[in-house]
């Protein structure tokens, strides 16, 4: 097996779908060795924010002197980018060999009756053993998909992390705030600490039970008090204080006031780490939130005109590129490069980021999953009357750089797809 095969062996199992449940994943960790139990994790879960709270306390933890694991869903540019350590992105013989490893287990899971494991579930078992054989101190781990039912919820953490809750996989998450929540919630381990990011009422209150019924001590980072000191495209400064843990003159260069949120969350799991006797020095805090960073979220990777990309996908997160759009282009002519899955919150995002925008430029992001563009624009012009179809991202987004002034403002958004597909045209 060479990289491009352990590729295909692993996109191959799409077509077994998304099946949640921890049956499957038990058994073949099982048959691994149980890689899981050879290392400390801190497990995050949430609609929002989960990558930028893995990035950020992923660089608190290095700068403790931590060897850290990362384990993120989705990748933006190469599949490689989904296991980390250090920040070093798994090489790819590494990745192949590991595969290959997992790949004998299944087809003796296989031949002895067991359905055949997911594309999430392999690509679970591949982190899960390379964080082991690579002895990390810690692996922060994004969930998948929900929480209760993901298949990293294997998973024995040092501390469980929720961050912002909205609407996103519905069909399979439930279509209230409140199941979501739930589901999400389903990660908090007995007697194990929880942070939660501030919530609607409506989650707060079932993960707040669910944490009680588990003991499991929350941290709720609605209890902290937060100044914001500067906010600026580039740099944020604020202040943070949960209890008597103090933090003056935080800063990070993650762009949108939701991100100092996302921070504040990760200096209350550092109060909560301390207080299980993980050691995080303030020095350590200060340093990993201001040299963390985390691709595709509000990305500025082109001036005069500028262009950013972002992964904006369902409501909430439309609304929060829509927030720091009137936030720093207020003044700004809008270009928009716009693709979006066909199971996404398609209306919502489309109204939301449409009518700020002076001319919309559809195209398909490179999925199977992609809404037709045609399609995508009927629905579009609604809110905007100057659309049009290009195929292809590199010819679209030619075409939105060729419409646009100096000073106007390129946004490419609706799947982190598209965002990543424009980072690797811009980067070449």
């Amino acid at each position: 097996m060479n990289y491009e095969e352990a590729l295909k062996y692993i996109h191959g199992a799409d077509r077994f779908g998304v099946k949640c449940g921890l049956k499957n994943i038990r058994e073949l960790l099982s048959r691994l060795g149980n890689p899981q139990e050879g290392f400390k994790s801190i497990h995050v879960a949430g609609t929002n924010g989960k990558g930028s709270t893995v990035s950020m306390l992923t660089y608190i933890l290095m700068s403790q002197g931590y060897k850290v694991g990362t384990f993120v869903s989705p990748y933006l540019e190469n599949f490689t980018e989904r296991f980390q350590i250090d920040l070093q992105q798994i090489e790819r013989e590494e990745l192949t060999r590991i595969t290959s490893i997992v790949k004998g287990h299944i087809d003796a899971m296989i031949l002895e009756g067991y359905n055949h494991p997911t594309h999430f579930e392999i690509v679970t078992a591949i982190g899960f053993t390379y964080f082991a054989e690579q002895d990390v101190d810690y692996a922060v781990i994004e969930t998948g998909l929900g929480g209760r039912l993901d298949a990293t919820n294997i998973l024995n953490p040092e501390l469980s992390i929720i961050t912002s809750i909205s609407y996103d996989h519905i069909s399979i998450l439930g279509d209230t705030i409140e199941a979501i929540a739930f589901e999400k919630a389903g990660i908090i381990k007995p007697q194990t600490p929880v942070v939660m990011y501030p919530q609607t009422s409506e989650a707060a209150e079932v993960i707040m039970n669910v944490a009680t019924k588990k003991g499991a001590s929350l941290y709720n980072v609605a209890d902290a008090k937060i100044d914001v000191v500067s906010s600026e495209f580039g740099t944020q400064v604020f202040n943070f204080a949960y209890g008597k843990y103090r933090l003056d003159g935080a800063t990070i260069h993650l762009n949108g006031r939701h991100q100092i949120l996302n921070a504040s969350t990760v200096l209350t799991a550092v109060v909560a780490l301390n207080e299980i006797g993980i050691t995080i020095s303030r020095k350590a805090a200060i340093d990993g939130l201001a040299a963390s960073r985390w691709a595709g979220r509000l990305e500025r990777l082109k001036t005069n005109p500028d262009i950013i990309i972002d992964g904006a996908h369902n409501e909430a997160s439309a609304k929060v590129l829509l927030d720091a759009i009137e936030e720093y282009y207020s003044d700004k002519r809008l270009i928009l490069l716009i693709g979006i899955l066909d199971d996404k919150e398609v209306n919502k995002i489309i109204q939301i980021l449409c009518p700020r925008a002076d001319t919309v430029i559809i195209t398909p992001p490179n999925s199977p999953r992609a809404i037709d563009p045609h399609i995508l624009s009927k629905e579009i012009g609604i809110y905007c009357n100057k659309t049009m179809v290009v195929d292809g991202v590199k010819d679209a987004l030619d075409r939105a750089i060729d419409l646009a002034q100096p000073d106007d403002l390129v946004v490419c958004s609706g799947s982190l797809y598209l965002a990543g597909e424009v980072r690797k045209i811009l980067k070449s």
